[in-house]
């Protein structure tokens, strides 16, 4: 996918940022009210809400809450309000459950070990794993949950100690060029869409109550 294209392209979420469809932006979101064509006829889950947030699938832009001011057929037509923080993007979670391997950079350990995720995010990347793993240690890890596998740099963050001799480890991704964000946010946003009927089914009747 061309850069170009790609930077058209958003997650769109409810309020309390549960994922709702993708959208394509037609034209410069510039002026006061700009267009939206909602992909894969998910239009009426987005039309239910009057806020919904906008998350580039690029990461060029911050993430924008806007009011929904007109439908026509798969086209929303949006009025911004506010742009949001950044980092919404990079904490945007995902429950995701998959096994793979970690690699020493910084460690005193050697070869690599087998770990099993907990949740995947576009800034990292929570799991199980032996002990032996420092805060502030450096690691690769392969993430096979991207259209392709990539191997990432990651940063331990947090360790907590659990029974059985297992530990819970929290990493961030250091060092990432552009695809890999790319990629990574790609396969996050998926994930969401995928878990969308179950995990934003009883948000969103909160909500409207």
């Amino acid at each position: 996918m061309s850069e170009r294209q790609e930077e058209r392209l958003y997650l769109l979420l409810d309020s309390v940022n549960n994922p709702l469809a993708r959208g394509k932006l037609e034209g410069p979101p510039n002026g006061e009210i700009f267009q939206m064509l909602v992909l894969d006829n998910d239009v009426e889950k987005v039309t239910r809400h009057e806020v919904i947030v906008l998350m580039s699938m690029s990461g060029s832009e911050p993430p924008l809450q806007c009011r929904i001011v007109r439908q026509r057929g798969d086209r929303v037509a949006l009025e911004k309000i506010a742009s949001l923080d950044p980092d919404l993007r990079r904490n945007l979670r995902v429950p995701i459950k998959f096994d793979t391997f970690i690699y020493p950079i910084t460690g005193r350990w050697r070869g690599r070990r087998a770990v099993k995720s907990i949740d995947l995010s576009c800034g990292g990347v929570a799991f199980y794993g032996d002990g032996g793993l420092d805060v502030g240690e450096k690691l690769e890890m392969v993430i096979p949950v991207t259209e392709e596998p990539v191997i990432l740099r990651c940063e331990v963050l947090r360790r907590k100690e659990l029974r059985n001799d297992k530990l819970l480890y929290a990493v961030k991704f250091v060092d990432m060029c552009e695809d890999e964000e790319v990629t990574v946010r790609e396969a996050v946003f998926s994930i969401q869409l995928e878990n969308r009927p179950h995990a934003a089914g009883d948000d969103n009747r909160e909500e409207q109550r």
